[in-house]
Formats: C-alpha cells, structure tokens, sequence
C-alpha cells in the first residue's frame, strides 16, 4: 500500500498557522514512509471562496516547501461525481428522501430542545413512502444512521475513540438544490484520491463519526484518521490575533524564515527526544505520528524568535541580500542600484548574526543605502557633540590618506589615532559608528567603513563635521 496523505483547506480566508502545521505533518508523514502528498481545494463554498484565498493557500505552501506531488484537485468540479454517489446510496435504500420544510425541521428542534434533548432530526421520513410527500416537493437526501450499537475509531493520535450510534442522525448529503454536503463531498474526494490516511486537527473528530457512515454505506475502504491537538495561544485560550501572527503571511510578512516556521510547527506537538534543530532531511527522516501528543500546544513566539535566530545565521548570504532588497524597495520605497546590493552583500555576515527576523536584518542594512543627509537614532545623536565632530575631523583626514582602502589598513588606522589623541578605541569607533551609519549598531566598524567605501564615508563625515 502506498501512503497517500492530504492537506485539503477551505479558500475562505487566511492560511492558519493551525492548518500550515497540519500540511506540514501531512507532507512529513508521506515522504518519511515514502508515500504521496496531495492537495484538495474546499471550494464548494461558492459565496465565501475567493480565487485570492486559494492563491494565499498555494503561495504559503510553496513558501514552505510544501509541494503537492499531484496538481491540487478542485472539489468545486466534482459536483457530479458527488449527486452521483448520493443517487446510488438512495437506489440501494441506504439514503432517502427528505421531504420536511425548513419550518418543520425547526419546530423539530425546539420541540426536541424543549424536551431536554439534542436537536436532531428525527427521521420523520426515514421510512415513510415518498409518494405521501407533495407533488413536486423540494426535497433533501438523507443518510441511513445506525440506530443500534455504537461506533469506534481507533486514531492514530488521540487512541480509541467510541460514540453511541444512538448520538449519530440521519445528516443530509445532498441539499434540496442538488449541491453536496461537506460531509459527503470530502469522502467522496478522499475515497477517489485514494487516501489512505487523514491527519487534520481534532475539531473534526465528531466529523469522522458521521463521515464513516458514507464509507460504510458505500462499502469503501477506511482511510486512518488522526486527529492532532489544536494550537493555543500563550494563555491557553484559542490562538488569535490579539496574541500575534497566526497566519504563514503574517509570519513571512514579519521576518521569519520558512525553514525555521517548520522547524517550530514540527517541534509544536510533536517530540524526538532533545533534539530542536531540524532540516528538512532530518524531519522526513524522524516525522512519525507516534511522537504527536494528545494535549493542544501553546504558541511560544520566543521560541519561535530563537528557532529563527538559528536558520537566518545558517541562511546563504545572497539570498539574504535578495530578501533585504526586497523589504527595503517596500517598505522603505528605496530604489537598490547594484552599488548597494554590493555593500549589503558584503556586510551580510556581519549583519546576519545580529538579527533575528527579516525585518530586523533590512532596518540594520538600510544605513547602506541612505543619502546624505542621514537621520540619525536619538542615541546616535548623544554621540555627536562639539568634541567629537572635531575629532571625527582629524580622523577624516587620516582615513582620506589611506592607500589602499582595506580591512587591515583601516583598523591600523583607527588604533593609531586613537592612541595619538589618547582615547580609548570605543570612543573613536562608537562616534563615528554614528557618524556614518546613523545608529549605534552595525557590524565590525572596519568591515563597516570598507563596505561603504571610502569615498562615502568621507562624504558622510564631511557632512557632520563640516555642517
């Protein structure tokens, strides 16, 4: 048997961090038992599905590597094949025909509510004959519940799971418009991509209950279900915006990278001894659904911070270039000539070990691409006095004299001026740190002056001290 799993989102809204992390234990689990990994659109929801939804789906996928090995299946286009197995399950007596008009079906409820019972349906029409129904009555179509006995899941995740037959009701598979439930739509998809084990969160475990009534109905064979625990945030109650990011865009948006997002969603309900790192090759290598816990996982945005921290210093330098080029073009509105995408690429070994997200790896790297005049951070400026514009003065003229402008010369430089005028190195550095750079934070400040150059850097402390 080769495993096939599925990731199959609703198109209606964002990609959830909750449903990133279920793609991604459904892409592991596949690869790690040398299966597929399948993508199902949930597009019947024609009024709340947006092709703009399915591309946020498709981009954060990819994003995160996640790529199915098949084209994504559009449920919205087998409509067909749905009516057709609604119609074989009432030609063999296993579905019927539901006459009772919407009024009915809630004077049903109240009276069962009323009663101290659930509001279920109460099978008006289970056995009645059709023809008492009048003519040319909008109808439902039914499923046959079992009455009697109860049903069992043995989840791969959460363990055996029972329920009493008497809790399940004759739920409806197709609506009076002809159109199908999700109930039945999705085992008709899952039967028909011949998946072999669903791995989605557990708020749909009552689902699988009145799903496995299709299945056995229709005599098919049942994938594997499990259910994994739901993602909380740091307060333990449902994850939301108000706690931060809980979306993959957000998460790119603010900086992560997406290797350190899996790294984090994997080690998020799931255990491999101490091990936290993990590349791709590892996880596939280690992913198995035995190490999923019970219990829902609370979001730790520190340590999600620190994962980061990890992948962005172990990131190759020109696509970290890439990225900062792009987030200063945007956000900034700074136009990047190659000149800049040189000083950023030089200095990103230096920048890169500092930051901790994108955005904070693009704010340390835009002093590079800045104009005089530049602005400067309030404590920067507390470095900028009478004193230090003179004696960024002489230094100026001593660095204008460097020949060649290298790394070694320019650190020969700073420590025999500041020997000559008797200050401590960082009372050199630090003013002209601010000097050139607008802040007090950069790399090396050698590797800083030569990634400006030396003509830019004479031209930035020519500003100052000649202002």
């Amino acid at each position: 048997m080769t495993v096939r799993t599925r990731f199959a989102p609703s198109p209606t809204g964002l990609l959830h961090i909750g449903n990133a992390r279920a793609a991604l234990f459904n892409y592991l689990y596949a690869k790690h038992h040398n299966g597929q990994f399948l993508l199902r659109i949930e597009d019947t929801d024609r009024e709340r599905s947006t092709q703009q939804a399915v591309d946020v789906i498709l981009d954060g996928l990819a994003w995160m590597g996640l790529t199915p090995d098949e084209e994504p299946v559009y449920q919205s286009t087998r409509i067909q094949r749905h009516q057709e197995v609604a119609l074989h399950l009432l030609e063999t007596g296993k579905a019927y025909k539901c006459y009772c008009t919407p009024e009915e079906l809630a004077e049903m409820r109240a009276k069962a509510q009323a009663e101290g019972k659930p509001p279920r349906y109460n099978g008006y029409w289970r056995d009645r004959d059709p023809a008492e129904a009048p003519k040319n009555a909008p109808y439902t179509v039914r499923i046959k519940a079992p009455r009697e006995g109860k049903t069992v899941i043995h989840d791969l995740v959460q363990g055996e799971v029972t329920v009493a037959n008497i809790e399940l009701d004759d739920m409806i598979i197709l609506r009076a418009d002809g159109t199908p439930t999700y109930q039945h739509a999705v085992v008709c998809d899952d039967h028909d991509m011949q998946i072999t084990h669903v791995i989605r969160g557990d708020d749909h475990l009552t689902n699988t209950f009145r799903q496995l009534m299709i299945y056995r109905a229709m005599d098919w064979d049942i994938p594997q279900f499990a259910h994994l625990p739901l993602i909380h945030g740091p307060d333990g109650a449902k994850l939301s915006k108000r706690h931060g990011a809980s979306s993959v865009v957000e998460f790119r948006d603010e900086g992560y990278l997406p290797e350190a997002l899996c790294n984090y969603l994997l080690r998020l309900g799931w255990g491999h001894g101490d091990d936290e790192i993990l590349n791709r090759e590892q996880q596939i290598a280690l992913f198995d659904l035995d190490g999923v816990g019970r219990s829902p996982s609370r979001m730790d945005y520190a340590k999600l911070t620190h994962i980061n921290g990890y992948w962005l210093r172990q990131a190759d330098n020109l696509r970290l270039t890439a990225e900062v080029i792009s987030r200063l073009s945007s956000a900034k509105n700074i136009n990047i000539d190659p000149l800049y995408e040189k000083r950023i690429l030089f200095l990103m070994p230096g920048l890169k070990e500092r930051a901790k997200n994108l955005t904070e790896l693009a704010e340390s790297a835009a002093f590079l691409c800045a104009t005089i005049p530049l602005t400067f951070t309030d404590k920067a400026k507390k470095l900028l006095n009478e004193d230090t514009y003179a004696m960024l003065g002489k230094l100026a003229s001593q660095l204008s004299a460097l020949t060649p402008f290298t790394k070694e010369t320019i650190n020969h430089c700073l420590h025999q001026f500041a020997e000559t005028e008797g200050l401590k190195l960082g009372k050199v550095a630090q003013p002209l740190r601010a000097a050139v750079t607008g802040s007090t934070m950069s790399p090396g400040i050698d590797d800083t002056l030569l990634a400006l150059g030396k003509d830019e850097v004479l031209a930035r402390l020519g500003a100052i001290t000649n202002g």
